[in-house]
């Protein structure tokens, strides 16, 4: 036990003894601590001064190189300088002069904001145009373009020759029409100035039409002088009666030099987006050439190619000779394709409703037809709602073109009194029955689908309502039967899609209803564009409930706000942030489709394409490898 305890004490002032070693610091004098000091020191601002020289080299180099960013910083800090300044410093200025101060601040880098937004749009709309000249395929093969217009025959009078531009402009001014173009033809007041014969002067006034309306005022000139053109003014304008008359004295002129023979023609070509506009036209050209062979002129001969209808009776319509052919785009590209119809001799081109065909993929159809032209042709583009992406387009087909413009693209005529209420779903159908009771017929309604189209004109007709319907799964016989019951006022009610909203005249509409809202804002403006027409006044009533995208009611809501309408509270407390930048310089809300209440940069519409040819991507060659191994 003994020797055990011991052993315990040994080792533990061993332990002890090895501790204390460790932590043994040997003794330095004093002077050489402080010599190890002041070498410490002089290491340190060594090190310091080299820093410093460094920073000095960088500053140099980064002045010379940037001196902007050198002033703006300089900017800066004078601004914070400012802003820091004492309360004695300042107290010599009021508040006023300080608020007034600071908002030009704001007001000035609002500005910076503004431009940078407006070079981003730019960009955007770049990207969006279509690279390819809406030509034919043989002018741009082989570099064809067209430097001058096509003349024609036809001068104004002396009297309105010899007047000023300063009258014209006054004119102009007067009747809201905005003009783009060189030398541009004057505007004529009266038919009788623009030369056209007694027999269409008297057929003008049995249709009520005494004097032109602003679209013809300058459009009709314009077509008459053998000049492109690009016409945008709101529905019921008359932009119809802008290409008809032209291209019926270009006609007659013809007819009159060297007759017609059998096979040959059209002189002139009229391309619309639908059957039913194209039969509307063909009417209208029909009733004035009969005017004229009333009075003893020549008649003159009009075909319609439209699908639908009997290959063969239009073909023994053309075989005979045909001064003017009026048609939609399907059927005339496969008559085309099957050589039925030659436009060797076509001189006259003209699109109603241009951006309908233009936009949304059909570029390649209108392309298509353009390379069946032998030579130059005058092309007229005319529309209520045409964007300045499809005008920037257009005018690649165009020859010194001139743009009429009565009012902005894709207004809403200001004789519709616009109502917007909020239904539910479920209660739609019933409400229709209360609305129609608003005005005495005839009255349309418009649907997005056709199953809808097909359920409203079932429930009408089991509520004793003489109506009928219209969409593009009808065949066309009944469409037109429809179409024709409804004019002469044989049914009180038309229920249709939008195949019945683009450019149809139909006479003494007093009520638009639209049963839901379209998914594009321009199918609003053409739908309610059905009444209120030639001066007249009618009113347009608009269901809309949550289904509706956030998008299409903010378009809305600044379109009421445009036309000066009651804009209803559920609508108009809608807000998004795009709208602060609504209108920032240039074109007023989205230059591609056309809505006010968003700027390019937000479009669903554009947004949407962009989908859907991201969905595309691939697609064509992997049918092309495929149709390569068969």
């Amino acid at each position: 036990m003994y020797s055990q305890s011991r052993r315990r004490k040994i080792s533990g002032r061993q332990s002890e003894e090895s501790s204390d070693d460790e932590n043994y610091v040997p003794y330095i004098p004093v002077k050489q601590r402080k010599k190890a000091q002041f070498q410490n020191v002089e290491m340190r601002l060594g090190r310091a001064a080299a820093l410093i020289k460094e920073e000095e080299e960088a500053i140099k180099q980064s002045t010379s190189e940037g001196s902007e960013i050198s002033e703006r910083e300089d900017e800066d800090n004078s601004g914070e300088e400012e802003e820091t300044q004492g309360a004695g410093e300042r107290s010599h200025i009021s508040l006023l002069d300080q608020h007034s101060e600071l908002k030009k601040k704001a007001e000035a880098k609002k500005e910076t904001a503004r431009e940078k937004l407006l070079k981003e749009e730019e960009r955007i709309l770049e990207s969006v145009a279509e690279k390819t000249a809406l030509m034919g395929v043989a002018e741009l093969a082989k570099g064809i373009q067209y430097q001058e217009a096509i003349k024609t025959g036809w001068l104004p009078p002396r009297c309105i020759r010899e007047l000023s531009e300063t009258r014209h402009e006054r004119l102009r001014k007067k009747m809201h029409i905005l003009v783009e173009g060189e030398d541009l033809p004057p505007p004529i007041a009266n038919f009788k100035e623009m030369k056209f014969p007694k027999a269409i002067i008297s057929g003008l006034k049995k249709k009520g039409i005494t004097k032109p309306t602003p679209i013809q005022i300058q459009g009709i000139p314009t077509v008459l002088l053998g000049r492109d053109m690009i016409g945008i003014a709101f529905t019921g304008s008359g932009k119809t009666l802008v290409f008809t008359l032209p291209i019926i004295m270009f006609c007659l002129e013809q007819e009159k030099r060297l007759p017609f023979i059998k096979g040959e023609g059209p002189y002139g070509l009229i391309i619309c987006p639908s059957r039913e506009l194209a039969r509307q036209t063909h009417e209208i050209i029909q009733y004035y050439s009969q005017c004229l062979a009333d009075d003893g002129f020549p008649l003159l001969h009009c075909g319609l190619c439209i699908g639908g209808v009997s290959v063969k009776e239009q073909l023994e319509v053309i075989k005979a000779g045909i001064h003017i052919l009026v048609a939609t785009t399907g059927r005339l590209m496969d008559m085309l394709n099957k050589k039925m119809v030659t436009l060797d001799v076509c001189r006259y081109l003209a699109m109603d409703e241009a951006d309908r065909m233009i936009d949304m993929g059909f570029e390649e159809d209108v392309r298509t037809i353009f390379s069946y032209f032998k030579s130059q042709r005058q092309t007229l583009l005319f529309s209520a709602t045409m964007p300045k992406k499809i005008q920037n387009f257009a005018r690649s087909a165009l020859v010194k073109p001139v743009t009429v413009n009565v009012g902005r693209a894709g207004a809403a005529s200001l004789d519709v009194i616009q109502e917007v209420e909020y239904v539910k779903q479920e209660a739609k159908m019933m409400y229709l029955l209360e609305c129609l009771q608003k005005t005495a017929p005839p009255v349309l309604i418009f649907a997005e689908k056709k199953q809808d189209v097909d359920s409203i004109h079932e429930y009408l007709l089991l509520k004793g309502v003489e109506a009928v319907a219209v969409h593009g799964g009808k065949d066309q016989e009944e469409r037109t039967r429809s179409v024709d019951q409804f004019k002469h006022f044989k049914k009180d009610v038309l229920v249709a899609t939008d195949v019945a909203s683009k450019g149809l005249d139909f006479p003494d509409i007093q009520h638009v209803i639209n049963y839901d809202m379209p998914e594009d804002i321009e199918n609003y403006v053409h739908r309610i564009g059905r009444t209120g027409r030639c001066g007249k006044t009618g009113i347009a009533t608009t269901f809309i409930n949550k289904t509706v995208e956030e998008s299409i009611l903010l378009d809305l809501k600044h379109l009421l706000i445009e036309a000066k309408q009651n804009c209803p509270p559920f609508l108009a407390g809608m807000t998004s942030e795009s709208e602060k930048y609504l209108d920032i310089g240039g074109e007023v809300g989205c230059s591609y489709c056309g809505g006010l209440g968003h700027r390019i940069s937000d479009c669903p519409k554009l947004e949407a394409l962009q989908t859907k040819q991201a969905q595309n991507i691939g697609r064509r060659d992997y049918l092309a490898n495929n149709s390569a191994d068969w």
